[in-house]
């Protein structure tokens, strides 16, 4: 009975020991070099006068988090409806890119292969450029989450290719079997087990679109990054301001990042459940698209 293959051995082969040891040391050398530069800038501000309490005192008030609070919310409201629309593009490239008809297929392939390439940035340019010369001026909160949208649709295509790749096929011949149609059992047999299986990957692809948001300072979007700008420029606190953003994006991002993990653990016990009973645990996603 051969192992599972887990997703970090399809990009590289298992470390042996004395690998493991250079890892282990290299990683302790970079944690020492992070926290001395860390202790470096701390010295610096203090130096400069960066840590003095009256500097940080605005920020020990309500107003200012409320104006922080609602950046926040512009920034989570642009990445829910950026995350649903490239969702759903998603889902749709990816059925395409598994569809029966070549030209279906060669076109949702060509999307994801080329879009793939295109830094979401430079789609918001051409939104906020270049569609205007041509008459089409969206609103502000569509010239972020249009490029956004189209750039992650590319993304999530191959989350969710993986995930109907892992469903055995069986379970398709099954359904095909007692008079399903290949739409319906695609809808109601595979497509629900393929969701379960690739959730961890959406929720960890939504941090990084959750991230793309502060794309919104090039359009004006007034998201957490543009508020902190403008808060800046209104307080003079430039560094106190950018690290209290920061700071409020590790603690979404993490949050997030620790769901993707919990959510992966839980698959993972549920598979090593099901190999101990005797049954035989579904292929990984990632490995479904090297099948």
């Amino acid at each position: 009975m051969t192992a599972r293959r887990t997703p970090s051995r399809l990009l590289f082969d298992e470390p042996g020991p004395r690998a493991r040891r250079r890892i282990r040391a290299a990683t302790i050398v970079s944690a020492l070099v992070a926290i001395g530069l860390l202790a470096l800038a701390v010295r610096q501000f203090a130096a400069n006068g960066q840590l003095d309490a009256a500097r940080w005192q605005p920020y020990a008030t309500w107003p200012m988090w409320r104006y922080l609070l609602n950046g926040l919310w512009s920034t989570a409201l642009a990445a829910v409806v950026s995350a649903a629309l490239a969702m759903a593009g998603g889902l749709l490239l990816a059925l395409g890119r598994l569809s029966h008809r070549r030209p279906v297929r060669w076109a949702s392939g060509a999307y994801v292969e080329v879009v793939r390439t295109i830094p979401a940035l430079l789609l918001v340019y051409v939104v906020l450029f270049a569609l205007p010369k041509y008459g089409l001026d969206l609103p502000l909160f569509w010239k972020l989450t249009v490029p956004l949208s189209v750039s992650n649709a590319a993304a999530f295509a191959e989350i969710f290719r993986a995930g109907i790749l892992s469903v055995e096929r069986g379970q398709t011949e099954a359904g095909l079997a007692v008079g399903l149609t290949r739409g319906q059992t695609m809808r109601l047999i595979v497509l629900p087990q393929a969701a379960r299986r690739v959730l961890p990957s959406i929720v960890s692809q939504s941090v990084g679109l959750l991230k793309d948001t502060s794309l919104g300072f090039v359009v004006s979007y007034a998201e957490l990054l543009y508020s902190g700008k403008v808060l800046a420029n209104y307080n003079h606190l430039l560094i106190q301001t950018y690290i209290v953003v920061a700071l409020i994006y590790l603690v979404v991002n993490a949050s997030l990042s620790k769901l993707a993990r919990t959510l992966e653990a839980r698959q993972t016990g549920g598979t090593r459940r099901a190999r101990a009973a005797g049954i035989r645990p579904p292929a990984a996603p990632e490995a479904a698209l090297h099948a």
